[in-house]
């Protein structure tokens, strides 16, 4: 026997134009007066699950707006009261009824091959300055003996018996709007019209068979870790049975060290990258950051001469200018950045306590110049 449902604005008390605000103030109102644990007559655990249902669909403005058009058979597809079209439908079934869509009966469109992807390791300076890769893929390519079709050669595809051709199944059925049709892929065809009853040997009807080509990819200047380069056409061939006419791409996923470890004055030091700057750290002794320095810096292109001012403090940075990561696609680069870091000695020599000794004490004193003529010995006790 059919299920018969009251109408959700009659199980909440409210008009068809009631407002969300209406709809959320009557529900409220009845949870609070028919919840089970409120509420000990028998039937109020039903009432409170129709007033949940209800409000469900009411608050939504979709759900009500498709209640309001086709009643419960819109929004549920086990209601069978009187409607027995639509029994085991849900709304995109109803939906594709009655505004045209075919939904799962739509024949698949020839497609693009698959895209591929691969990964290329660089160097520091290479993913800097750009290059050139040759890499090897493993793909596949249109079989050679049946040109791409899968056919064995001199035969044709044959006319889908189940569907005649045209690559859907129809099925009739009868509702109170009267009879529509349900459209869906023919399984046996796969939407295609057409099957394929002798495959060539050697691809076994795939029209496809594995290489591995080689390539080579053009890096451009500048590149940062994780960047993907296209390569247009070189993914998996379309399905050519299918009518598919374009291939994939292939996606080179660059991989960079962010650092390198660079020489400098018998000293390993760590070259990173900060954006378009090149950022450098080198120690300085006390002797060489009070009374100033030139020093020759390793660059990416060569030793460069850099001026240590008297009195540089710790942690103060000179800019390179012109010696860092290329902007991709432009000419002009980022700066090398050298950050000076103090060290103060930790293992002094007796000579070089004794020369301290004096540097300290004529910093209790007003006698400048005794300073500086000491730090000019503390400078050659270091051997600088």
């Amino acid at each position: 026997m059919a299920t018969s449902k009251r109408d959700y604005y009659e199980v909440l008390g409210v008009e068809r134009s009631a407002t969300g605000d209406d709809v959320r103030r009557a529900f409220r109102k009845l949870a609070f007066d028919h919840h089970p644990d409120r509420n000990r007559d028998p039937g109020a655990a039903d009432r409170f699950k129709e007033i949940s249902e209800a409000y469900e669909v009411l608050c939504d403005t979709e759900k009500r707006g498709v209640y309001d058009r086709y009643g419960h058979a819109g929004i549920d597809p086990s209601f069978n009261g009187g409607f027995g079209g639509f029994s085991g439908l849900g709304f995109e079934d109803i939906f594709d009824t009655f505004f045209g869509r075919t939904g799962a009966g739509r024949r698949p469109r020839a497609q693009r091959g698959a895209d591929l992807r691969t990964d290329l390791s660089l160097s520091f300076e290479a993913s800097i300055f750009g290059t050139e890769k040759e890499i090897e893929i493993p793909k596949h390519e249109w079989c050679q003996a049946c040109s791409g079709l899968g056919l064995e050669p001199g035969t044709r595809l044959e006319t889908c018996t189940r569907c005649g051709g045209s690559g859907e199944i129809r099925r009739a059925h009868q509702s109170i709007f009267g009879q529509f049709v349900n459209v869906s892929v023919c399984d046996t065809c796969g939407g295609e019209g057409r099957v394929n009853r002798t495959p060539c040997p050697r691809c076994l009807g795939s029209g496809q068979a594995q290489i591995k080509k080689r390539l080579k990819v053009a890096i451009p200047a500048g590149l940062d870790d994780g960047t993907q380069i296209r390569l247009s056409g070189e993914g998996e061939p379309p399905d050519k049975a299918r009518g598919g006419k374009v291939p994939g791409d292939l996606y080179v996923v660059i991989h960079a060290p962010e650092r390198k470890t660079v020489e400098w004055e018998g000293t390993r030091l760590s070259m990173r990258r900060q954006g378009h700057d090149l950022v450098l750290d080198i120690p300085l002794n006390v002797a060489q950051a009070a009374l100033g320095d030139e020093l020759s810096i390793p660059t990416l292109d060569g030793d460069d001469d850099l001026k240590i001012p008297a009195g540089t403090q710790p942690g103060h940075v000179f800019r390179i200018r012109g010696k860092g990561v290329p902007h991709l696609r432009e000419s002009r680069r980022g700066d090398l950045q050298v950050r000076v870091h103090v060290m103060v000695p930790t293992a002094l020599s007796k000579e070089q306590q004794e020369l301290f000794r004096k540097l300290d004490a004529t910093f209790r004193t007003t006698q400048n110049a005794d300073a500086r003529s000491i730090f000019e010995k503390v400078k050659d006790a270091f051997g600088v």
